[in-house]
């Protein structure tokens, strides 16, 4: 997801680094903590959006599971009433919703990590907000200091014996941003033969959720 990588770079950031390589400290240190106000923000409605996601998912598979019992009910009905071929299909429909209700499942858990994921990254960014927030006037003072030191012993040798001295090097290489490696989840679809197999195995879930049935009422 760009935006935690956007998070990460923000959360590994060294602001002593940033304003000793910085043109301009005090706008940079001024640009970091507006970048991570933004940042901020936008993690907030993520998480959200997400939580509200993950209760969605949780209702449909809530939804699902009603239904898988809606229609095994209407199955044992059926066997009561010595009709196996509306049981058969009361039981293929239950198992239907089965399936469904399971793919849910794995949705729900994969959607809780990312509510986990964006959680701890907005932790990490209020975190490092506030060690901004509390280090930016200390550090644009301290290297004010350092320049004016600078200046300063520049003036005396200038006045001194007439020797150049090499002008202080302040401007490194800017901060190399670390891009964040994101996963893809690949879907490779089943074959026409694992569908095959797979219908057959339903079919005799179906007969034996049907011999189970009549079992029991009999």
């Amino acid at each position: 997801m760009a935006l935690l990588e956007r998070v990460a770079t923000l959360v590994r950031a060294n602001l002593n680094d940033l304003i000793d390589k910085a043109e301009e400290p005090e706008k940079m240190i001024k640009q970091v903590i507006l970048d991570m106000q933004n940042q901020l923000l936008q993690v907030k409605t993520q998480v959200a959006i997400a939580i509200a996601d993950q209760h969605l998912l949780e209702k449909k598979q809530k939804e699902n599971e009603e239904k898988i019992a809606e229609w095994m009910r209407k199955a044992e009905m059926c066997v009561e009433k010595k009709e196996d071929d509306l049981a058969r299909a009361s039981l293929r429909r239950a198992e239907s919703y089965r399936e469904l209700s399971e793919n849910f499942a794995q949705q729900v858990t994969d959607q809780k990590a990312q509510v986990e994921n964006l959680k701890s990254a907005l932790r990490q960014l209020e975190q490092k907000l506030t060690e901004a927030e509390a280090k930016a006037d200390v550090l644009i003072a301290q290297h004010r200091r350092a320049r004016a030191v600078g200046k300063a012993s520049d003036a005396r040798m200038a006045s001194g014996d007439g020797s150049k001295q090499a002008a202080f090097d302040r401007m490194k290489r800017k901060v190399a941003r670390s891009e964040a490696v994101s996963q893809a989840k690949s879907e490779i679809a089943a074959d026409n033969l694992d569908d095959r197999l797979a219908a057959l195995e339903k079919e005799d879930r179906i007969e034996q959720l049907l011999a189970e049935l009549k079992t029991k009422r009999a």
